[in-house]
């Protein structure tokens, strides 16, 4: 006999790998709002899952022991790719000012060096 709270994990955590799977863009802060609520439920089932455990219980804590290490390996794949593409928009804006105004940085002491002598 399983506990509830353990097939509920289970779900859960099938859940958290389809989520992070998903890499579109335009759907990301639902997804993130979706990973956000499967990891809200995951901490209220925590409590819920103590041992003793049955030996069938045992099985498939050993299968969420795999799969937890595949969700935070997705997570920080998913975390990563937030970063780059943040990185990316900010790099793009920079480059754009240059673009846009390649002078700005200039220094504007009025020195000018001849390196022909």
């Amino acid at each position: 006999m399983i506990r509830p709270a353990m097939k509920v994990w289970r779900e859960v955590a099938e859940t958290l790998l389809k989520l992070t799977q998903q890499t579109e863009e335009a759907e990301r802060d639902e997804t993130i709002a979706n990973i956000e609520k499967c990891l809200d439920i995951r901490d209220q089932l925590h409590s819920q899952i103590t041992s003793p455990f049955t030996a069938e219980e045992e099985v498939l804590g050993k299968e969420l022991i795999e799969m937890e290490g595949n969700i935070q390996l997705k997570l920080a794949l998913f975390t990563k790719q937030i970063k780059n593409n943040i990185y990316d928009a900010k790099s793009k804006k920079s480059n754009m000012k240059n673009y846009v105004n390649p002078y700005r940085n200039v220094t504007k002491d009025g020195t000018f060096y001849d390196t022909k002598n």
